[in-house]
């Protein structure tokens, strides 16, 4: 049965699916109740509704009605679930590690101005991976102390920007030491570092969001960190504060997390007996999110009090004052509180193999499924507890045959003009939309106590000319 708060009365059943006998795709989270605490354990925002006619709500807001008024593609983002993840996050450190923490946003998941500013009111820092990302976090009103410059090929325009506003610098390689190095002649005040370097750790994610191996573009090589440690207790100009090494993406395993533990205090005590003040020990993030009814990624409490637990222990087996804790999450934190809407377009039968049907977007505004062959779990807006009758393969309308968003959907009876929804699209989707095809790049709203509010807006075709030259002799 569906767990109902309401009568139905005012037009609003909140449904949270808690039993696995009911039809296969009357709900699309429908073998779990909704974890309130742990978004990243959820396919649906927290504020998701089924009203009495069956049709989806999110943040208050009829899904759509929201197509209807901001168009398709659209990038819905739940307030409350984004909220949520930060609190999590926020109060599972203060409860599982002595010392101080902070959470640090990845934006390179969702960067805006909304996001920046929403994620900066929670408390937490933010990880800039590029001038555009930093100019962001600095116009959301993200505290510079608070933000941290990662990029393993920074330019010199990404690097004078970050010490212009006193933003720490994450070093990853020799080139980034030489810039600096150059940068900061004449300056008055330490530049405050982070050194990455690559712990050596593998875990079972796709290869492109591995990062903790040693076969990787990220960090110094374990072998080089005492010689950057020796050539940086020479550099005036330098402050090391903290060590940073993360081991991937989108991971549902926590010993990797306790293996990190102690490499990292391992580093903290070589870098202290060479007399660099590190205070910072940053794991990275990596937590995982549910994108599938298969799926099963710990909670936020639990990975962090592996992590919190695992650099502790390791900390006072060296006899180590406990450094502040720093995590990366980005997945973890925006994936779930957002989705995409679709309207479902043309249709192709090809009988003994495929159906499938077609939407107004795709691989321009989620490359996810082209590039890293994820996969997500979509359904109907308006009839998302009506049981299926085909199975279909959901594709996307730009000019490649790969191009294909789900594969093997189950699907109630669908027409063009529907809305199609896709759940768990806030992270890497805006952040890697593309002008394939030449496709404007989607709106997005962020919806909260029934009020949707315009974050981005959609870009129009003309805007894509914008920067174009013709030369005077082609006209």
């Amino acid at each position: 049965m569906l767990k109902e708060w309401g009568d139905g009365s005012d037009g609003i059943v909140i449904s949270m699916a808690s039993s696995p006998g009911l039809p296969k795709t009357s709900l699309p989270w429908a073998d779990g109740d909704i974890d309130l605490e742990s978004p990243n354990r959820n396919l649906a925002p927290i504020s998701t509704e089924l009203d009495s006619r069956g049709r989806l709500r999110v943040g208050g807001c009829l899904l759509s009605d929201l197509a209807a008024r901001f168009g398709t593609p659209l990038y819905v983002l739940d307030e409350l679930s984004l909220r949520q993840a930060c609190v999590a996050y926020r109060e599972a450190l203060l409860r599982h590690y002595p010392g101080p923490s902070l959470a640090i946003y990845a934006s390179k998941a969702n960067s805006s101005l909304a996001i920046t500013a929403l994620v900066a009111s929670e408390g937490l820092g933010l990880d800039a991976v590029s001038a555009g990302e930093l100019l962001t976090a600095l116009e959301g009103g993200m505290p510079p102390e608070r933000i941290v410059l990662h990029g393993n090929n920074k330019s010199a325009e990404e690097m004078q920007l970050a010490l212009q506003h006193g933003v720490a610098v994450v070093v990853d390689n020799w080139r980034d030491l030489e810039l600096l190095q150059e940068l900061c002649q004449g300056l008055s005040s330490k530049v405050p570092l982070l050194l990455r370097f690559t712990p050596g750790i593998e875990c079972h994610t796709h290869e492109y969001i591995r990062t903790g191996h040693l076969d990787s573009k990220f960090g110094f090589d374990p072998d080089q960190l005492e010689t950057v440690l020796r050539f940086l207790a020479n550099c005036s100009w330098a402050h090391l504060r903290g060590l940073h090494a993360h081991i991937g993406s989108q991971i549902f395993e926590l010993t990797p997390h306790r293996d990190l533990a102690a490499v990292l205090a391992d580093a903290l005590l070589l870098a202290r007996s060479l007399g660099h003040n590190v205070t910072d020990l940053n794991v990275g993030g990596g937590l995982g999110i549910r994108y599938v009814n298969s799926d099963d990624p710990p909670s936020i409490d639990c990975w962090v009090q592996v992590v919190a637990e695992a650099i502790a222990g390791a900390c006072k087996e060296r006899g180590l004052d406990l450094p502040r804790l720093l995590c990366e999450p980005g997945r973890s934190l925006v994936a779930s509180a957002g989705i995409t809407l679709y309207q479902i377009g043309s249709r192709k039968e090809i009988a003994g193999f495929s159906t499938y049907v077609a939407v107004d977007g795709g691989m321009s505004d989620n490359p996810r499924p082209i590039t890293y062959q994820s996969e997500y779990t979509a359904c109907l807006a308006d009839q998302a507890a009506a049981p299926a009758v085909e199975k279909v393969t959901l594709v996307g309308k730009h000019c490649e045959s790969g191009d294909v968003l789900l594969r093997n959907l189950d699907l109630p009876a669908s027409k063009p003009g529907d809305v199609l929804v896709v759940l768990a699209t806030g992270a890497y989707n805006a952040s890697m939309a593309s002008n394939y095809n030449r496709i404007p790049r989607p709106a997005a709203v962020l919806v909260a106590d029934g009020r949707a509010e315009l974050v981005q807006r959609r870009e129009r075709p003309d805007e894509l000319l914008r920067y174009d030259v013709l030369p005077e002799r082609l006209k």
